[in-house]
């Protein structure tokens, strides 16, 4: 970590106040907070969604949504007052003394243009460097931050390089004119475990390099834990607890940090109740989905989505299917339900085979087997009520509307909602209540299976908790199995009884929670647990 023990700070937020808008659901999005970081320094911000740290990145930006007004204190660049700059001064401090990375790249890049012309887009915005001179920074750049052969990948677009590529590409661009500070908001979130500790790793090398101040906004405290020399934390808004890294994360003195330190999911396993042996309710047995990208300037590539994979599932049990992104295990889990159609293999729920169904019998036996998906706004319909949109299924196989509202209420209430919540609408609940419908939807259908496809990836640590916590109950409740898909390794101790590791299409490992952590023998299983941001500070 690095010594900013006496040096003067690059950024400086005093008493920063931001005012919401007067139906907001808060008078302030930031009241009242102070904060500094010297040059060579990481600050990381954390807190849950809502309690204004990506507020903070953006009044420092001048990126502030229209609605959102400073309405005291001051921010103050190297000594100058950002607050008092208009747009076209701002203009030239972003890129030339601000760089920023965004949380998901693949919407802060231009979808049309070759990588090298938006890093192009940066010196010429601020008419820096010749023609000839931007080309080889560019590939000096891309170099930099670990990408391979630079060359061809500068003439890439977007969608043909991975995440973790598209996220060095980002942070190319946010390095390109050596600013004072980087600004990191959730950088690493969707980003798989090794990938992610690939990132913090350059991130952290470029940041001793440079001698640049690294604002970093996060709500993992994974990720707070490898790269922070000091810690903001944040509740709605206002500044409850700072110090070093070590002080917050070994003697956190707020009930609020005590609280977000104690939900972070445990990489030991919980001892569990031996699943009872009985007839699998789920088997899935050599199951092949090959996905073919043609192009018109070469021979098609295949790539093995799902490559012979065997598994069972019985009545109670967690199977966690988890890998790095590509490895197949969302393709095996939307297989199960039938969204996918896989090219070979069987499918079995009990004795139904279900990969032989046709779509009028798929229909009728669909119910069996339901999903929790990922983001669970954009799997709601907006338009609908909630009452709507958990009784549309019990509707569809026969059941009257009413009796399907009164189940809809009974299933807000086993969710921890309330029953009148079957009246609002998606946009009018929190990420983890919209969570918490879509579990509801899935099991009005009184489904013997649950397929969860990162059903918690997208939330804060507490509301993660919460989210678990409610699926092991409802699974001990109604002896529900359910094929739990992620790729955080935290996740799977928790919830499930036994994991499938998946790579490249392939299960490479298999085994119970406990003894799989314990002793993995796989050496890609290996590479995951040892690449788990924070392992050694929250193994416990």
């Amino acid at each position: 970590m690095a010594d900013v023990s006496k040096a003067e700070p690059v950024l400086s937020i005093e008493n920063l106040t931001l005012a919401l808008p007067p139906l907001a659901d808060r008078a302030h999005a930031v009241e009242n907070v102070s904060l500094s970081i010297a040059p060579g320094e990481t600050l990381c911000i954390v807190g849950e969604s809502g309690s204004g740290k990506s507020m903070i990145a953006h009044a420092v930006m001048g990126l502030l949504p229209k609605a959102v007004k400073p309405k005291g204190g001051a921010i103050k660049l190297a000594g100058r007052d950002l607050l008092s700059l208009d747009e076209a001064a701002m203009q030239d401090v972003r890129g030339r003394e601000i760089g920023m990375i965004f949380q998901e790249p693949m919407t802060s890049l231009n979808p049309v243009m070759r990588i090298e012309d938006q890093i192009f887009e940066t010196f010429e915005a601020h008419g820096l460097l010749a023609k000839s001179e931007r080309r080889a920074r560019t590939l000096a750049l891309l170099t930099e931050v670990g990408l391979p052969d630079p060359a061809r990948l500068a003439k890439a677009y977007p969608h043909e390089l991975s995440g973790g590529q598209r996220q060095r590409v980002m942070i190319a661009m946010a390095l390109a004119l050596e600013p004072k500070l980087l600004i990191a908001d959730e950088p690493t979130t969707a980003l798989d475990v090794t990938t992610q500790a690939q990132i913090l790793k350059l991130l952290d090398n470029l940041r001793q390099k440079h001698g640049t101040a690294v604002l970093f906004i996060t709500h993992d405290f994974g990720v707070v834990a490898e790269i922070a020399d000091r810690i903001a934390v944040l509740q709605q808004g206002k500044l409850v607890e700072q110090g070093t890294a070590d002080q917050v994360l070994s003697n956190p003195q707020h009930d609020y940090t005590k609280r977000l330190l104690a939900a972070v999911p445990s990489l030991i396993p919980p001892q569990r109740p031996a699943i009872v042996e009985s007839k699998p309710v789920l088997s899935v047995t050599d199951l092949g989905k090959v996905y073919r990208k043609r192009s018109f300037f070469g021979a098609a590539r295949e790539v093995k989505a799902a490559d012979n994979v065997s598994f069972t599932l019985a009545k109670g049990e967690t199977l966690g299917l988890v890998g790095e992104s590509g490895s197949g295990k969302s393709t095996v889990g939307r297989c199960c339900l039938r969204l996918i159609e896989p090219d070979g293999g069987r499918i079995m729920l009990g004795d139904l085979v279900l990969s032989d169904l046709g779509k009028s019998a798929l229909r009728q036996h669909r119910k069996r087997i339901q999903m929790i998906f990922q983001d669970p706004f954009a799997s709601l319909n907006p338009r609908q009520t909630v009452g709507r949109i958990i009784s549309d299924g019990p509707v569809a196989h026969g059941t009257s509307r009413k009796d399907a509202l009164a189940r809809a209420k009974e299933l807000l209430e086993l969710v921890g909602l309330s029953a009148n919540a079957v009246d609002r609408y998606p946009h009018e609940f929190s990420g983890g209540q919209r969570q918490r419908v879509g579990i509801a939807r899935a099991l009005a259908l009184e489904p013997d299976v649950l397929v969860a496809d990162e059903a918690v990836s997208a939330l804060d640590v507490s509301v993660q908790a919460q989210i678990l916590t409610l699926i092991k109950e409802i699974q001990q409740r109604l002896g529900l199995a359910i094929l739990f898909v992620t790729h955080d390794l935290r996740v799977a101790a928790q919830i499930c009884d036994r994991i499938a590791v998946m790579q490249r299409g392939r299960i490479v490992e298999t085994g119970p929670t406990a003894a799989l952590f314990a002793a993995p023998q796989h050496a890609y299983t290996q590479a995951l647990l040892a690449a788990v941001p924070g392992g050694a500070r929250f193994g416990h």
